[in-house]
């Protein structure tokens, strides 16, 4: 599915390993302990017994959660877009003495990978990058399998295209309509990478706002079952109006869903 939105986006984040980004980075220094603290998955109610069992790491290279997930005994595969990111993935893999199967392609179309063969999809912020998220939804129903986990964290709708730049003195303006697929784009954050090396320009992430209806909505009728919702915050006391820690603490930018896939159940 090779079609604007795709080239626009591998585009970016091989410019962004380029730019060694933050979310670029492999994890080196791990050890069991830390993998789990990382993914925090007792905290997501999810099974902390990773032995053997399958997990797609889904538009989320970088040699982060793989190497977490492999370090903890699961059997890791990865699908990006991104060739520079998946690299990476392997990098990681190389450092621990683990295994971890790449693939590149795009989070709409999982053909590449067989039906029902996975136990946890764990799908790191990605979902605002594609217009339609009905698409990856089915892909993923796909490919899990029944009692598996689907882990996703996307954009906090109601907040979506707000930047702690949107400080108007008082709160934080809201522009964008509330409807799906409504495009915004803006400046990365300064953590992200160094913005001002010489000769560096990078395109500016270019997202699609997804209702909490059609979230919610898309994924049961595929025959998911909501087991966890939990909103990513920032702690602000203190800190200065239109900052970022602010900004977090007073508009949740993201949002996390533990789903486990139960079709038949209810609308599958």
């Amino acid at each position: 599915m090779q079609d604007d939105v795709y080239r626009y986006n591998k585009e970016r984040w091989e410019a962004l390993v380029e730019a060694d980004a933050l979310f670029t980075r492999p994890m080196l220094d791990l050890d069991t302990e830390k993998a789990r603290a990382y993914l925090g998955l007792e905290r997501l109610g999810l099974p902390g017994d990773l032995a053997g069992r399958k997990v797609l790491c889904l538009a989320g290279g970088g040699g982060q959660q793989s190497a977490a997930f492999a370090l903890l005994g699961a059997d890791v595969t990865v699908l990006d877009i991104s060739s520079g990111q998946l690299e990476r993935d392997r990098s990681a893999a190389e450092h621990y003495g683990v295994g971890i199967r790449t693939i590149q392609g795009d989070m709409r179309d999982l053909s590449a990978l067989d039906e029902s063969s996975f136990d946890l999809v764990w799908h790191p912020y990605s979902l605002t990058f594609v217009p339609d998220s009905r698409i990856v939804f089915r892909e993923v129903a796909r490919v899990v399998a029944r009692g598996g986990h689907y882990y996703l964290m996307c954009a906090n709708p109601f907040f979506a295209g707000l930047t702690h730049d949107s400080w108007n003195g008082e709160g934080y303006t809201l522009k964008l309509p509330y409807t799906d697929e409504a495009e915004a784009s803006y400046p990365d954050q300064d953590w992200v990478y160094d913005r001002k090396a010489p000769g560096r320009l990078i395109s500016e992430p270019r997202e699609y706002t997804q209702t909490l209806s059609r979230i919610v909505n898309s994924l049961t009728r595929e025959g998911f079952v909501l087991t966890l919702l939990s909103e990513v915050r920032g702690d602000y006391p203190g800190a200065e109006p239109g900052s970022w820690s602010h900004f977090t603490g007073v508009a949740p930018p993201w949002l996390e869903f533990v789903w486990e896939y139960r079709p038949g159940i209810v609308g599958g």
